[in-house]
């Protein structure tokens, strides 16, 4: 079998058992998961990860590079890919300006790399993916704090100088930023993850082996999909992954010295799936606000469950589909017909839906009229 193939198969397989194991799991039981996902597993990727970036001048483009395209696509689900969600759905535009833009390569891209481009492209994606790291880890959480704070209920009793307080309190108390500030460190010290004692070494890497098994059946087990919510963030991720193609095509437009491999890369790194970056974030503003007693939500944390469910799945798919047919995708009118066929077909269901609506509110006016008109016609009679 296929090694990418046989990947993907095993990241579903795991979600599957997730699932089967939703009536045997309470909702306690998935804090307990979600803790150990956000306090141990997931800082201690991180580190790993940080640890093993080895920065050059000429290669600093490609982590910015990532990086605007994150900006990028905060901007376009604000104004574009958010537009088919009704006005008073606050929550959930807030839930996908958070999710939509970040990228997991970890888990939907970076092993279907290594079988299709090798090593060195992996390398590529892994300075890059440093780019995500900043906006997924520092920019969002910046954001989602912002949020919380523009919308927490007591925000007219706390000054200025203590909401500053209480954002750098809260970077402080999460495990995850403490391991950037460390992993930071140490690299500007000029070590490295094999500079640290094998005991420490060991215990990070032992830890690190949780990450991915942990967030598929955390995700497995909390998913939840209405039959009309799926289609609708279906819809989303074509948009989504629309958008990402026609980005790549200006890329490959701009550049046309760049090698078949190399454009391959810019077009399957950013189709990534929604990082779970995020989804901590928003996790933490969720339990702030339940202690506030909040009862406007920022986030819509089942949403943003059900998104991550189905956004990693259509990534490797569709990453492994690029990847198949070679350098057929490496040509920039091929992303522009891919990107604008997934954006016009996204929008498909949401005009037939307004349609139906327009119809039947075209019905009942007519019907009303009938009636209000009836008795009149038999009184002139």
């Amino acid at each position: 079998m296929n090694l990418a193939l046989q990947k993907t198969l095993e990241l579903l397989v795991i979600i599957g058992l997730g699932v089967l194991l939703q009536k045997k799991v309470v909702k306690q039981d998935l804090k307990g998961v979600k803790t150990l996902i956000l306090s141990v597993a997931l800082p201690a990727t991180i580190f790993v990860a940080l640890l093993k970036i080895e920065l050059k001048g000429s290669l600093l483009a490609l982590p910015i590079l990532a990086l605007t395209f994150n900006l990028l696509m905060l901007l376009a689900t604000k104004y574009f890919l958010a537009i088919s969600l009704p006005k008073k759905e606050d929550a959930k535009k807030r839930t996908l300006m958070m999710l939509l833009p970040s990228l997991a390569p970890g888990l939907s891209c970076f092993p279907f790399i290594v079988v299709y481009l090798g090593d060195d492209y992996l390398a590529l994606a892994a300075l890059a993916d440093v780019g995500n790291k900043v906006f997924g880890l520092i920019l969002l959480y910046m954001l989602a704090m912002h949020w919380y704070h523009l919308r927490a209920v007591k925000n007219h009793l706390v000054s200025a100088k203590s909401k500053m307080r209480s954002l750098v309190m809260s970077l402080i108390n999460e495990p995850i930023n403490i391991v950037i500030v460390v992993g930071l460190l140490l690299l500007a010290l000029g070590l490295s993850l094999s500079s640290l004692p094998g005991f420490l070494q060991n215990t990070v890497l032992s830890l690190k082996v949780l990450m991915t098994p942990l967030v598929l059946l955390f995700i497995g087990m909390a998913v939840k999909i209405k039959s009309g919510e799926f289609g609708f963030i279906l819809s989303l991720l074509f948009r989504r992954a629309g958008i990402t193609f026609c980005l790549s095509a200006l890329f490959a437009t701009f550049f046309p010295a760049l090698t078949p491999a190399l454009i391959l890369l810019l077009v399957v790194f950013p189709q990534s799936s929604c990082s779970f970056w995020p989804f901590a974030h928003m996790s933490a503003v969720n339990s702030l606000e339940e202690k506030d007693e909040q009862k406007k939500p920022t986030f819509n944390i089942d949403f943003a469950v059900n998104v991550l469910a189905c956004s990693l799945p259509f990534s490797t798919i569709l990453i492994i589909s690029i990847l198949s047919f070679g350098d057929f995708f490496a040509s920039a009118s091929t992303l522009f017909l891919f990107g604008g066929t997934f954006i016009i077909g996204s929008f498909l269901p949401y005009l037939l839906s307004r349609l139906k609506n327009g119809n039947k509110k075209t019905i009942s006016t007519s019907e009303l009229s009938k009636m209000a008109s009836g008795p009149c016609l038999e009184e002139k009679d």
